[in-house]
C-alpha cells in the first residue's frame, strides 16, 4: 500500500462534496486529491460510508476498462492522529489552466429550464444538453447514457448534476467533457461486513440489490429511476444505444481479476464486489441488452 502521510501538501487547491474530508497533494511528480472515508461517528450502518473510498477506486477503474475516460486512481494509507486511514488518490485532472464547471452549472445558464441547476428530472437533463453551448449535445447525450449504463453496472445511486460536467481551459478557451469523477456512491459503500456476509449467504438479499435498489439520482415523473425497470422497458431511445455501446466491453473475468489485486481490502469485500457486479450483469445489464435489441428490432 502506498502512504501519502509524508507526500507535500499542495496548499490553495480545495474541493467540493460532502462525504469525507480531502486534501491535495504531490506524489511522483504528480497532484493528486486525497479522499478520506467519511467519519462513522453519529451514523447508523445504513447511512456511514465507510467503504467509499474502496468503491471510488474499483469503480473509478471499471469505468476505464468500459473505455470510459475517468479519473485515474489510487489506493493507499494516511496517518491522522496516529490513526492510519485508508484512502483514494484521485489525480487532479483540474491542473494546467483547467477548470471544471459541474452540469449543475451549465444547467443554470439555460434561463428557460423547467428547474434550477440541481433538478434531476431525465427530461429536463436532456433539454438542458440539448440546449447547452460547451459540447456537441450529440457527444454529450452519449456520455450521459454511458455513465447511466455503466452506474447502473455499478449501482451508482449518487450521479446527480454537481458530479459530472466539463472541463473549461481558461488559456485556450476551450471546453472538453470532464473523466468520470466521485464513484464513492457505486457498490454499496454503506455495507458492513454484517451486510456483506447476508448478501452472500442469501439469495434473495442479493437480487434485492439488483431489482430494488439502489435506484439512479435521475428522475422520471418526479420518481427516482429504478435502473432494472427503465433499462428492462426498453423505451429510451439513447439508452438502448448506450446498452448496445457499453455491455460488449463489459469483461467480468478482467473486473474480477483486478478486484482480487486489489490491495487494503479483505477476502470478504473481494468476494462481495465480484459477486454484486456478475449479478447486477446477469441479471440487469445483459437481459437489458437483450431487450433492448429485440425492441430495435421491432422499430425496424
Amino acid at each position: 500500500m502506498i502512504d501519502f502521510t509524508s507526500c507535500r501538501v499542495i496548499q490553495g487547491r480545495a474541493y467540493n462534496g460532502a462525504n469525507g474530508s480531502k486534501i491535495a497533494v504531490e506524489y511522483n511528480g504528480t497532484v493528486y486529491m486525497l479522499k478520506f472515508p467519511p467519519s462513522a461517528e453519529g451514523k447508523t450502518a445504513e447511512l456511514s460510508y465507510t467503504n467509499s473510498c474502496i468503491s471510488e477506486h474499483i469503480a473509478s477503474s471499471i469505468f476505464g476498462m468500459l473505455k470510459i475516460r475517468a479519473q485515474e486512481t489510487l489506493l493507499g494509507n494516511f496517518t491522522v492522529k496516529g490513526k492510519v486511514k485508508l484512502v483514494c488518490a484521485c489525480k487532479d485532472f483540474t491542473v494546467g489552466g483547467k477548470r471544471l464547471l459541474d452540469f449543475c452549472s451549465i444547467k443554470n445558464t439555460v434561463l428557460d429550464s423547467d428547474s434550477n441547476g440541481s433538478g434531476t428530472e431525465l427530461s429536463d437533463v436532456m433539454d438542458t444538453i440539448d440546449k447547452q453551448q460547451y459540447i456537441s449535445p450529440k457527444l454529450l447525450r452519449e456520455h450521459f447514457w454511458n455513465m447511466f449504463v455503466a452506474d447502473a453496472l455499478l449501482g451508482n445511486f449518487d450521479r446527480h448534476n454537481g458530479n459530472w460536467g466539463f472541463l473549461y481551459n481558461d488559456i485556450t478557451g476551450e471546453t472538453e467533457i470532464a473523466p468520470v469523477f466521485d464513484c464513492g456512491s457505486c457498490l454499496l459503500p454503506q455495507a458492513d461486513n454484517k451486510i456483506m456476509e447476508k448478501v452472500l449467504s442469501d439469495e434473495s438479499e442479493l437480487h434485492a440489490r439488483v431489482f430494488q435498489f439502489p435506484t439512479s439520482a435521475i428522475k422520471l415523473n418526479g420518481r427516482k429511476i429504478n435502473y432494472y425497470d427503465f433499462l428492462s422497458r426498453a423505451e429510451n431511445e439513447d439508452a438502448r444505444e448506450a446498452l448496445k455501446r457499453i455491455v460488449p466491453r463489459i469483461d467480468t473475468e478482467q473486473i474480477d481479476e483486478f478486484i482480487d489485486k486489489v490491495q487494503g481490502i479483505s477476502d470478504l469485500q473481494k468476494e462481495f464486489y465480484k459477486r454484486y457486479i456478475k449479478a447486477r450483469y446477469d441479471l440487469l445489464i445483459r437481459p437489458a441488452l437483450e431487450f433492448a435489441i429485440t425492441e430495435g428490432t421491432k422499430n425496424f
